[in-house]
């Protein structure tokens, strides 16, 4: 675990970034000249360390790099497109640089913070790309960070941007059981720790709540908002000669309906004839999926620019909404059992 500032000297950082003491000096003071690749180095690792001397502090809030950090949980997922583009086009306003990395605060112990005061003004994590102990760190240091769908520990005062999800999760799932008479319902539980898919299943529960529908656990398969874990867990499910009937999936999200979709195919079910499947965020291939899956339409990009103005907003020293909740809005089409598809 990475020692507090308070407990680390200039000579841990020299030993760290094997230079002199004088070489550190010099780039702290700002009295001599040190070469970009040492300044470069040195300031990483006093970012690494936490180490902002209080003399100091000042002057290195005042350097800009223009340039502002996305870090994003993975690159793979198509839900992502549009959240890059959200923010990219708001840096872009601003005649800023984005820089994007893929990090998980589970992998801390492996790879280093690759966005700090060395190379970024500012940041934007999404989830739990940071873990509450990285945030609280960059936040006592008055580093800019703004949340997407995530709430900051401990009320601080740190801007977050996040959809409605409860809500149209039991709309969805209301649906499903008074219009379709689907009251068998599998749910596809999403990533560990991410809020989004706490509310999903809280959404969920209070649906089945509505209908004296017992929430069974045996009817909860993990998903990880990921296709390719959807489908194993499905596959797994259907495999078993004794598994429980049903006769409707709310897969999480619409990359996870993916994997619902190829397992319910290669075990013979028609969807909606047989079982009906339902998704979150209403992705580009939503209605062009066989059939076209209902699901709720979340304003992804727009919840990439609101999190960069919050984050600008704090960058110029005005202030900015600490809660961003955007509406979202249910998608009808095939895939549920209705007739009709909207776009």
């Amino acid at each position: 675990m990475t020692k507090r500032s308070h407990s680390i000297t200039i000579r841990d950082v020299a030993r760290k970034a094997g230079v002199s003491v004088a070489t550190v000096s010099r780039y702290i003071n700002q009295n001599a000249p040190v070469s970009e690749k040492l300044s470069a180095r040195i300031e990483e690792v006093m970012d690494q360390l936490d180490y902002v001397p209080h003399e100091t502090a000042r002057h290195l809030a005042l350097r800009t790099k223009n340039a502002v950090g996305l870090l994003l949980i993975n690159m793979h997922n198509p839900f992502f497109g549009p959240l890059l583009a959200g923010v990219e086009s708001v840096v872009r306003e601003n005649n800023y640089n984005l820089l994007v990395a893929s990090y998980h605060s589970s992998l801390r112990a492996e790879s280093n913070l690759p966005f700090g005061l060395h190379n970024t003004d500012g940041i934007i994590a999404f989830a739990d790309s940071l873990s509450d102990e990285e945030i609280v760190s960059l936040y006592e240091r008055n580093f800019p960070i703004v949340l997407i769908h995530k709430t900051p520990a401990n009320s601080l005062a740190i801007p977050f941007t996040t959809i409605e999800n409860k809500a149209a999760t039991r709309k969805l799932i209301n649906h499903l059981i008074k219009v379709h008479n689907r009251r068998r319902i599998i749910l596809m539980r999403g990533s560990e720790h991410q809020e989004d898919a706490h509310w999903r299943e809280e959404g969920f529960r209070a649906a089945l709540d509505e209908h004296d529908i017992p929430f069974d656990e045996s009817m909860v398969l993990n998903g990880s908002f990921e296709h390719a874990i959807a489908y194993h867990s499905l596959k797994k499910f259907l495999a078993d000669p004794d598994h429980p009937e049903f006769d409707a999936v709310f897969a999480g999200d619409d990359d996870a309906a993916i994997g619902v979709y190829n397992a319910l195919s290669e075990a013979g079910y028609k969807i909606p004839d047989d079982i009906s499947v339902v998704g979150f965020d209403d992705s580009l291939m939503a209605p062009f999926m066989s059939p076209p899956l209902t699901t709720v339409r979340a304003p992804t990009e727009m919840v990439g620019q609101s999190a960069a103005r919050q984050l600008f907003c704090l960058l110029e020293k005005k202030e900015p909404e600490l809660v961003t909740l955007l509406p979202t809005e249910m998608i009808l089409r095939q895939s549920c059992g209705c007739k009709d598809s909207q776009l």
